[in-house]
């Protein structure tokens, strides 16, 4: 005898489902704005869709600004951090910038904790 056709025989699903399966007879495919879109209106054509929509820059080739690349990185003014920022973890107070690590330190990560031991 095979057990798993003993295991099988008084097998029920846990999921009931109600009434028999039935589709709609009338489904609606007409394209509609989201719900959540800000305009609530579809755009006129896919074309003019694509001329305004924008992914990591713009879409079309030919769309390129004038500001990006048309002048030089010096002619936008300095760059310094504002009041109270920081580019760069040495620029901090003493009290926040990296500690030095002290050999027992090193030594112990070397060794995988084992030379604490030892």
């Amino acid at each position: 005898m095979n057990a798993t056709k003993m295991l099988q025989h008084g097998r029920q699903p846990m999921i009931r489902f109600l009434g028999k399966r039935s589709t709609p007879s009338k489904v609606d495919h007409t394209p509609h704005a989201h719900p959540a879109s800000p305009t609530h209106a579809l755009p006129e054509s896919f074309a003019s869709y694509r001329q305004k929509a924008q992914q990591h820059g713009p879409l079309q080739k030919n769309q390129i600004p004038a500001h990006i690349g048309a002048t030089p990185g010096a002619s936008l003014g300095p760059i310094e951090p504002g009041r109270g920022m920081y580019f760069d973890r040495s620029e901090l107070p003493s009290r926040f910038q990296r500690l030095s690590w002290s050999q027992d330190e090193i030594d112990a990560i070397e060794s995988g904790g084992a030379s604490q031991f030892a």
